[in-house]
């Protein structure tokens, strides 16, 4: 077991996973989320709301599912070039889902929630979050 986490660490040092570390927007705009490690894998975390509607009617507001601190994403670890599997929690049903990120460029990144297989599944995609000193 020992052996399996040093092995594990090994490869998140080795693979960019410092390309997905930091603040991401969510492709409905309500959340921002920074991904950073969290043990041997990395996490998401809800860090700011930005908008509190429903993904799926935007009309509704979520007023009763808190956001703020939420750890949306857990458990991802790298698995190919660019890419991280892992599981997505969606507040709004409740459930958490397998979930494939593969980082498109520095500024996007496409998020693929999916039940079983990928193929069974919808792709957002996340633009990267802009620091308050690149704000104009």
């Amino acid at each position: 077991m020992k052996r399996l986490s040093i092995v594990v660490l090994l490869l998140l040092l080795a693979s960019p996973a410092h390309a997905l570390s930091g603040r991401w927007i969510t492709a409905s705009g309500n959340l921002e989320i920074e991904i950073a490690p969290c043990g041997e894998a990395l996490c998401g975390t809800a860090v700011q709301v930005l908008n509190n509607r429903s993904m799926s009617n935007p009309n509704v507001q979520m007023a009763d599912r808190p956001a703020l601190g939420l750890k949306i994403l857990r458990d991802f670890t790298p698995d190919g070039d660019n890419q991280w599997r892992g599981y997505i929690y969606d507040r709004e049903n409740g459930k958490t889902y397998r979930c494939r990120m593969t980082l498109l460029d520095e500024n996007q990144l496409s998020v693929r929630p999916y039940i079983g297989i990928p193929l069974i599944g919808q792709t957002q995609i996340w633009r990267r979050a802009l620091d308050v000193g690149d704000q104009k």
